[in-house]
């Protein structure tokens, strides 16, 4: 593995983090050196894009986890899971090659590569880098999560009233939007304001950096929040499913906020849920 530190790595990051941020750093410089300019776009829905950027981001980062670390599995958004033998790795990298493709692919300057390293289950590494503003996000498990070298934390904000919360919509929205805009009503209703940026996993390290207060969707691949996730957790906030229970990547889902706001918004969840009728969970795909 990489010996030398990339530009923003916390102190003393391990060799799997600093692997990490290597790899969101090359997808970033592979991101900026297309961004804008013409690009082949294909869809794998009616509204769910993939660039040419995303499988050869994706490829690489691939090659270098086959080349540096031969015995862990992968599991990526364009190309799904790869195990390295016949019976499961203790070790499972989780990747998005562009998170907010749909951004990317329009010229919008909000979209990030995200990687997050499973040990034994459980997320241990996390990086995310936005190149259009050279932000790196890192974390490790209990140690604390970054921006830059410099240490986050979630916000103080105590009350739904006074907090700036951010989500996203799934695919499906066009042709079942009562359920999503009527959670987004309820929270616009009752928050300071509710943003939509596109991309899932910026979305969720600006609650580990305290520009958000809170974030919820669901229908979400493990690409798009693992690694922003534990973000959200070294930096002190709160991440459950929608029912309030334990997170798991795989899910879907995702409720992450400082903590302080999380039970209010599980609340205004449940209600709205319960007003629908909805007794389960429905699978959906995940918009950028």
């Amino acid at each position: 593995m990489s010996a030398s530190a990339p530009p923003g790595s916390p102190p003393d990051a391990s060799p799997f983090l600093t692997l990490a941020i290597e790899i969101v750093r090359r997808a970033g410089a592979v991101q900026m050196a297309a961004f804008g300019g013409r690009l082949d776009v294909s869809k794998k829905g009616v509204i769910d894009l993939v660039t040419n950027v995303d499988v050869e981001i994706e490829r690489m980062f691939r090659q270098i986890i086959a080349e540096r670390c031969p015995g862990h599995d992968v599991l990526g958004e364009e190309m799904g899971a790869s195990r390295a033998s016949a019976a499961p790795s203790r070790y499972c990298w989780i990747f998005d090659p562009i998170d907010g493709t749909t951004n990317f692919a329009h010229g919008v300057p909000i979209f990030c590569s995200a990687l997050a390293l499973e040990v034994d289950g459980q997320l241990s590494v996390a990086a995310v880098f936005d190149p259009t503003r050279d932000e790196l996000f890192a974390a490790e498990r209990g140690r604390g999560a970054w921006l830059n070298g410099a240490r986050l934390h979630v916000s103080d904000t105590d009350t739904l009233v006074d907090a700036l919360l951010v989500t996203g919509f799934p695919y499906s929205v066009q042709t079942d939007p009562h359920e999503i805009l009527a959670l987004f009503g309820a929270f616009i209703g009752q928050a300071r304001a509710v943003r939509r940026l596109g991309s899932a996993a910026l979305d969720v390290c600006y609650v580990a950096a305290g520009r958000m207060d809170g974030f919820w969707e669901e229908a979400l691949g493990p690409w798009d929040i693992a690694a922003a996730a534990l973000l959200v957790e070294e930096a002190g906030g709160r991440i459950t499913d929608l029912s309030g229970g334990p997170f798991e990547p795989r899910s879907g889902e995702l409720v992450a906020s400082n903590g302080h706001i999380h039970d209010e918004m599980l609340h205004t969840i449940a209600r709205v849920l319960a007003a629908g009728g909805r007794g389960d969970k429905r699978s959906r795909n995940r918009t950028h």
